[in-house]
Protein backbone atom coordinates (compact mmCIF):
# COMPACT_ATOMS: atom_id res chain seq x y z
CA UNK A 1 0.00 0.00 0.00
CA UNK A 2 1.01 3.77 -0.69
CA UNK A 3 2.59 4.86 2.23
CA UNK A 4 0.83 7.93 2.08
CA UNK A 5 -2.77 6.14 2.09
CA UNK A 6 -1.49 4.07 5.25
CA UNK A 7 -0.45 7.48 6.85
CA UNK A 8 -3.68 8.76 6.81
CA UNK A 9 -5.83 5.71 7.73
CA UNK A 10 -3.63 5.02 10.09
CA UNK A 11 -3.98 8.87 11.32
CA UNK A 12 -8.01 8.59 11.01
CA UNK A 13 -8.28 4.91 13.02
CA UNK A 14 -6.27 6.90 15.89
CA UNK A 15 -8.52 9.67 15.47
CA UNK A 16 -11.40 7.58 15.39
CA UNK A 17 -10.45 6.02 18.72
CA UNK A 18 -9.95 8.99 20.49
CA UNK A 19 -13.18 9.94 20.13
CA UNK A 20 -14.48 6.48 21.15
CA UNK A 21 -13.08 7.05 24.59
CA UNK A 22 -15.99 9.47 25.68
CA UNK A 23 -18.82 6.97 23.74
CA UNK A 24 -16.97 4.39 26.38
CA UNK A 25 -16.72 6.38 29.40
CA UNK A 26 -20.87 6.94 29.03
CA UNK A 27 -20.93 3.27 28.85
CA UNK A 28 -18.68 2.06 30.94
CA UNK A 29 -20.44 1.52 34.09
CA UNK A 30 -17.34 2.22 36.54
CA UNK A 31 -16.95 6.09 38.25
CA UNK A 32 -14.69 8.13 36.65
CA UNK A 33 -11.82 7.52 38.75
CA UNK A 34 -12.29 3.99 38.38
CA UNK A 35 -12.57 4.67 34.22
CA UNK A 36 -9.20 6.71 34.34
CA UNK A 37 -7.60 4.17 36.45
CA UNK A 38 -8.67 1.19 34.13
CA UNK A 39 -7.19 3.17 31.51
CA UNK A 40 -4.11 4.29 32.79
CA UNK A 41 -3.16 0.90 34.15
CA UNK A 42 -3.98 -0.85 31.10
CA UNK A 43 -2.05 1.37 28.90
CA UNK A 44 0.99 1.42 30.88
CA UNK A 45 0.97 -2.38 30.09
CA UNK A 46 0.55 -1.68 26.67
CA UNK A 47 2.80 0.88 26.00
CA UNK A 48 5.87 -1.12 28.51
CA UNK A 49 5.26 -4.65 26.42
CA UNK A 50 5.86 -2.22 23.13
CA UNK A 51 8.87 -0.58 24.05
CA UNK A 52 9.94 -3.58 25.44
CA UNK A 53 9.29 -5.64 21.86
CA UNK A 54 11.40 -2.28 20.32
CA UNK A 55 14.11 -2.47 22.94
CA UNK A 56 13.46 0.79 23.13
CA UNK A 57 15.50 2.29 26.53
CA UNK A 58 13.23 4.11 28.93
CA UNK A 59 15.81 5.52 31.08
CA UNK A 60 15.11 8.88 32.58
CA UNK A 61 18.33 11.36 32.18
CA UNK A 62 17.55 13.43 35.25
CA UNK A 63 16.17 14.09 38.55
CA UNK A 64 14.45 16.56 37.18
CA UNK A 65 13.10 15.30 34.01
CA UNK A 66 11.50 12.18 36.35
CA UNK A 67 10.27 15.35 38.35
CA UNK A 68 8.40 16.82 35.52
CA UNK A 69 7.14 13.20 34.58
CA UNK A 70 5.64 12.83 37.40
CA UNK A 71 4.20 16.48 38.16
CA UNK A 72 2.53 15.85 34.05
CA UNK A 73 1.36 12.06 35.23
CA UNK A 74 -0.58 13.70 38.11
CA UNK A 75 -2.32 16.63 35.61
CA UNK A 76 -3.40 13.78 33.20
CA UNK A 77 -4.81 12.01 36.06
CA UNK A 78 -6.98 15.12 36.75
CA UNK A 79 -7.74 15.85 32.78
CA UNK A 80 -9.15 12.69 31.97
CA UNK A 81 -10.77 12.36 35.61
CA UNK A 82 -12.77 15.84 34.60
CA UNK A 83 -13.31 14.98 31.16
CA UNK A 84 -15.02 11.40 32.19
CA UNK A 85 -16.88 13.46 35.05
CA UNK A 86 -17.95 15.79 32.50
CA UNK A 87 -19.51 13.07 30.36
CA UNK A 88 -21.02 11.31 33.42
CA UNK A 89 -23.15 14.08 34.42
CA UNK A 90 -23.88 15.14 30.63
CA UNK A 91 -23.72 13.89 27.31
CA UNK A 92 -20.41 12.65 24.94
CA UNK A 93 -21.41 15.71 23.07
CA UNK A 94 -21.11 18.26 25.73
CA UNK A 95 -17.42 16.17 27.17
CA UNK A 96 -15.89 16.30 23.57
CA UNK A 97 -17.15 19.78 22.38
CA UNK A 98 -15.82 21.67 25.95
CA UNK A 99 -12.88 19.66 26.27
CA UNK A 100 -12.13 20.94 22.65
CA UNK A 101 -11.60 24.55 24.29
CA UNK A 102 -7.78 23.80 25.20
CA UNK A 103 -7.10 26.34 22.58
CA UNK A 104 -7.90 29.15 24.59
CA UNK A 105 -5.80 27.97 27.60
CA UNK A 106 -2.80 27.65 25.32
CA UNK A 107 -3.66 31.17 23.78
CA UNK A 108 -3.01 32.69 27.16
CA UNK A 109 -0.56 30.50 28.73
CA UNK A 110 2.23 30.34 25.65
CA UNK A 111 3.47 33.70 26.22
CA UNK A 112 3.74 33.00 30.03
CA UNK A 113 5.63 29.27 28.62
CA UNK A 114 7.74 30.55 25.76
CA UNK A 115 7.54 34.17 25.74
CA UNK A 116 5.93 34.60 22.57
CA UNK A 117 3.75 37.56 21.71
CA UNK A 118 0.14 37.52 22.14
CA UNK A 119 -1.70 38.29 19.54
CA UNK A 120 -4.96 40.27 18.13
CA UNK A 121 -5.59 37.11 16.43
CA UNK A 122 -5.12 34.76 19.39
CA UNK A 123 -7.18 37.11 21.04
CA UNK A 124 -10.20 37.15 18.94
CA UNK A 125 -9.99 33.12 18.32
CA UNK A 126 -9.71 32.82 22.19
CA UNK A 127 -13.13 35.79 21.99
CA UNK A 128 -14.77 33.57 19.64
CA UNK A 129 -14.49 30.38 21.58
CA UNK A 130 -15.52 31.89 24.71
CA UNK A 131 -18.75 32.92 22.81
CA UNK A 132 -18.65 29.52 21.28
CA UNK A 133 -18.88 28.21 25.19
CA UNK A 134 -21.43 30.73 26.48
CA UNK A 135 -23.92 29.06 23.52
CA UNK A 136 -23.09 25.60 24.77
CA UNK A 137 -24.40 26.25 28.14
CA UNK A 138 -28.34 26.16 28.90
CA UNK A 139 -28.04 28.10 31.94
CA UNK A 140 -26.13 29.67 34.46
CA UNK A 141 -27.82 27.36 37.22
CA UNK A 142 -25.67 24.91 38.69
CA UNK A 143 -28.10 22.34 39.55
CA UNK A 144 -28.60 21.88 35.66
CA UNK A 145 -26.08 18.80 34.92
CA UNK A 146 -25.42 20.62 31.46
CA UNK A 147 -24.05 23.19 32.88
CA UNK A 148 -22.12 20.64 35.28
CA UNK A 149 -21.31 18.76 32.29
CA UNK A 150 -19.44 21.87 30.71
CA UNK A 151 -17.67 23.51 33.81
CA UNK A 152 -15.75 19.76 34.28
CA UNK A 153 -15.16 19.53 29.99
CA UNK A 154 -13.94 23.32 30.80
CA UNK A 155 -11.53 21.84 33.62
CA UNK A 156 -10.67 18.72 30.83
CA UNK A 157 -9.46 21.37 28.66
CA UNK A 158 -7.57 23.54 30.94
CA UNK A 159 -5.63 20.63 32.45
CA UNK A 160 -4.70 19.44 28.58
CA UNK A 161 -3.20 22.63 28.28
CA UNK A 162 -1.67 23.09 31.01
CA UNK A 163 -0.18 19.31 30.07
CA UNK A 164 0.67 20.15 26.48
CA UNK A 165 2.72 23.21 27.07
CA UNK A 166 4.67 21.55 29.93
CA UNK A 167 5.55 18.60 27.25
CA UNK A 168 6.74 20.95 24.95
CA UNK A 169 8.65 23.23 27.55
CA UNK A 170 9.92 20.20 29.57
CA UNK A 171 10.01 17.02 27.68
CA UNK A 172 11.82 17.02 24.45
CA UNK A 173 14.50 14.95 24.46
CA UNK A 174 12.45 11.37 25.01
CA UNK A 175 10.08 9.27 22.50
CA UNK A 176 6.64 10.20 22.80
CA UNK A 177 6.11 6.73 23.80
CA UNK A 178 8.38 7.15 26.72
CA UNK A 179 6.61 9.94 27.68
CA UNK A 180 3.24 8.20 27.41
CA UNK A 181 4.45 5.15 29.52
CA UNK A 182 5.64 7.38 32.30
CA UNK A 183 2.33 9.91 32.68
CA UNK A 184 0.01 6.72 32.41
CA UNK A 185 2.30 5.20 34.87
CA UNK A 186 1.88 7.94 37.71
CA UNK A 187 -1.38 8.70 37.04
CA UNK A 188 -2.50 5.01 37.62
CA UNK A 189 -0.10 4.70 40.73
CA UNK A 190 -1.38 8.57 41.89
CA UNK A 191 -5.44 6.70 41.62
CA UNK A 192 -4.04 3.48 43.22
CA UNK A 193 -4.95 4.20 46.71
CA UNK A 194 -8.35 5.72 46.02
CA UNK A 195 -9.48 2.72 44.01
CA UNK A 196 -8.11 0.41 46.62
CA UNK A 197 -10.72 2.13 49.05
CA UNK A 198 -13.54 2.73 47.25
CA UNK A 199 -16.63 0.85 46.75
CA UNK A 200 -18.19 -0.60 43.30
CA UNK A 201 -19.18 -3.10 41.20
CA UNK A 202 -18.40 -4.35 37.78
CA UNK A 203 -20.82 -5.13 35.06
CA UNK A 204 -19.64 -7.54 32.58
CA UNK A 205 -18.99 -5.47 29.59
CA UNK A 206 -16.66 -3.22 31.85
CA UNK A 207 -14.40 -5.70 31.79
CA UNK A 208 -13.93 -5.89 28.40
CA UNK A 209 -14.24 -2.04 27.90
CA UNK A 210 -12.06 -1.23 30.28
CA UNK A 211 -8.87 -2.81 28.82
CA UNK A 212 -10.04 -2.04 25.35
CA UNK A 213 -9.98 1.72 26.14
CA UNK A 214 -6.63 1.68 28.12
CA UNK A 215 -5.06 -0.67 24.91
CA UNK A 216 -6.97 0.92 21.73
CA UNK A 217 -8.06 3.94 22.63
CA UNK A 218 -4.98 5.10 24.25
CA UNK A 219 -1.74 3.12 24.12
CA UNK A 220 -2.45 1.56 20.54
CA UNK A 221 -4.12 5.21 19.31
CA UNK A 222 -1.32 7.20 20.37
CA UNK A 223 1.32 5.07 19.15
CA UNK A 224 -0.63 5.17 15.33
CA UNK A 225 -1.13 9.08 15.95
CA UNK A 226 2.69 9.30 16.30
CA UNK A 227 3.45 6.69 13.29
CA UNK A 228 1.37 8.20 10.93
CA UNK A 229 3.08 11.81 11.36
CA UNK A 230 5.79 10.05 9.31
CA UNK A 231 3.98 10.29 5.84
CA UNK A 232 1.81 13.17 5.99
CA UNK A 233 1.69 16.72 6.19
CA UNK A 234 1.92 18.26 10.48
CA UNK A 235 -1.14 20.81 8.97
CA UNK A 236 -3.11 17.54 7.45
CA UNK A 237 -2.57 15.95 11.14
CA UNK A 238 -3.93 18.78 12.71
CA UNK A 239 -7.23 18.92 10.68
CA UNK A 240 -7.51 15.26 11.01
CA UNK A 241 -7.43 15.21 14.83
CA UNK A 242 -9.85 18.24 14.77
CA UNK A 243 -12.66 15.16 14.06
CA UNK A 244 -12.07 13.80 17.32
CA UNK A 245 -15.27 15.54 18.95
CA UNK A 246 -16.95 14.51 15.39
CA UNK A 247 -16.54 11.21 15.72
CA UNK A 248 -17.61 10.95 19.19
CA UNK A 249 -21.13 12.84 18.88
CA UNK A 250 -21.62 10.78 15.81
CA UNK A 251 -20.87 7.31 17.74
CA UNK A 252 -23.13 8.39 20.31
CA UNK A 253 -25.88 9.76 18.24
CA UNK A 254 -26.29 6.40 16.67
CA UNK A 255 -25.31 4.18 19.99
CA UNK A 256 -26.54 5.92 22.63
CA UNK A 257 -29.31 8.17 20.87
CA UNK A 258 -28.48 11.30 22.47
CA UNK A 259 -29.05 13.91 20.18
CA UNK A 260 -27.37 17.27 20.88
CA UNK A 261 -29.41 20.30 21.78
CA UNK A 262 -29.54 22.98 19.09
CA UNK A 263 -27.44 25.31 21.38
CA UNK A 264 -25.04 22.32 21.99
CA UNK A 265 -25.00 22.29 17.96
CA UNK A 266 -24.07 26.37 17.71
CA UNK A 267 -21.99 26.47 20.30
CA UNK A 268 -19.84 23.23 19.07
CA UNK A 269 -19.87 24.99 15.07
CA UNK A 270 -18.23 27.79 16.93
CA UNK A 271 -15.95 26.51 18.72
CA UNK A 272 -14.79 23.88 16.29
CA UNK A 273 -14.79 26.51 13.61
CA UNK A 274 -12.61 28.52 15.12
CA UNK A 275 -10.27 25.85 16.30
CA UNK A 276 -10.03 24.94 12.18
CA UNK A 277 -9.27 28.36 10.88
CA UNK A 278 -6.84 29.07 13.75
CA UNK A 279 -5.33 25.80 12.94
CA UNK A 280 -4.95 26.56 9.54
CA UNK A 281 -3.71 29.91 9.50
CA UNK A 282 -0.96 28.52 12.17
CA UNK A 283 0.17 26.57 9.48
CA UNK A 284 0.31 28.80 6.53
CA UNK A 285 2.57 31.38 8.57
Amino acid sequence: MDPKKLGLIEIHTAVFLFGLSGLLGKIITLSPLLIVFGRTFFASIALALLLWVSKTSIKIKSARDLVILIVIGVILALHWWSFFQSIKVSTVAIGLITFSTFPLFVTFMEPYFFRERLTLFNVGMAVLIFVGLILVIPSFDLENNVTQGVIWGVVSGFTFAVLSLLNRKYVTDYQSSVIALFQNGVAALVLLPFVLVAEFQIQTWDYVLVPFLGVFCTAAAHTLFIKSLSQIKAQLASLIAGLEPVYGIVLALLILEEIPSLRTWIGGVVILGTIFLATMRRQKA
